[in-house]
């Protein structure tokens, strides 16, 4: 009986631990290696970053943030949307940030407030503080700082466009979706959407849950003063629009995967991958416009 006893007391510290860790987003439904952490908000984050051997502090270098998806890790999405040798060979800083954790899933929360949130946990302020600490540390160029996501994280990178423009200078999203709250984009935004047809999460043409990847093109080509008629080229069931002569110079461009499913695209365009074409394109812009 009293080892039975002890047995019961040692589960319940346990669990016990593990609601407390909950509450501070330590719950173990990710698992991330060389992380980095930061408190924000008083709940513990963590980011991974990517620290390019071209980097020597001597000049200020971009910084790429990359959002995994829903349900994923900053680890596993480092390698699956693999963005370092891009960041070697063009010398910027790349981060993996890591989303919360609610009933054993990772998740973004891209509105401030929203049913589509998973919880009150202020992401925007937390992406806010990561760039302010990766800028106190390494010589980061204001300017020139970068957003992608894939599904829930390209959700997140829409968000960030709407309202934390004052600090990203363009954004992408890989078979992502915005959302319908929609923020004081202070500047015009250069927009780069890859999505495929056969997407069965977050649906081309949209559903009664999620805007259609043209209605979301729309809103930008509206909103920077794009010409309304794109040019289009077609190569490897890949079609691609171009949006240009936008306010400021930005341009709106969109991938089409013809028959693509949920995915961060390996597939090539021109010679390049999905990771590519994203730091491709947002490379091109600063925050006031085309470079």
């Amino acid at each position: 009986m009293k080892k039975s006893l002890l047995f019961f007391v040692i589960l319940f510290i346990i669990v016990s631990s593990c609601k407390k860790d909950n509450k501070n987003n330590l719950e173990s439904c990710f698992s991330n290696s060389n992380a980095q952490a930061l408190v924000h908000d008083g709940q513990n984050r963590e980011y991974i970053l990517y620290l390019p051997n071209s980097y020597n502090g001597s000049s200020a270098v971009p910084l790429m943030l990359n959002f995994h998806g829903f349900g994923g890790s900053a680890s596993d999405f480092l390698q699956e949307a693999d963005m370092r040798q891009l960041a070697e060979s063009d010398t910027f800083i790349l981060v993996y940030p890591q989303g919360s954790c609610s009933e054993g899933y990772s998740y973004w929360n891209a509105c401030p407030n929203g049913n589509d949130n998973k919880s009150d946990t202020d992401d925007f302020g937390f992406v806010e503080s990561l760039i302010n600490v990766v800028s106190s540390q390494y010589n980061i160029d204001a300017e020139r700082v970068y957003a992608v996501g894939y599904s829930n994280g390209g959700m997140m990178a829409y968000g960030l466009a709407n309202y934390k423009s004052d600090l990203i200078a363009a954004i992408g999203s890989v078979s992502g979706a915005m959302l319908d709250c929609i923020g004081p984009t202070s500047h015009p935004m250069p927009v780069i959407h890859l999505h495929g047809t056969s997407d069965g999460v977050l649906p081309y043409s949209g559903s009664s849950e999620w805007n259609s990847t043209q209605s979301t093109l729309d809103h930008w080509i509206n909103f920077n003063n794009t010409v309304l008629s794109p040019s289009v080229i077609s190569e490897n069931n890949i079609e691609h629009y171009v949006y240009d002569q936008g306010d400021n110079s930005v341009s709106v461009e969109h991938y089409k995967y013809i028959g693509g499913d949920h995915v961060w695209f390996k597939s090539s365009f021109q010679g390049q991958n999905a990771s590519e074409l994203v730091w491709s394109f947002v490379s091109r812009y600063d925050i006031n416009g085309l470079r």
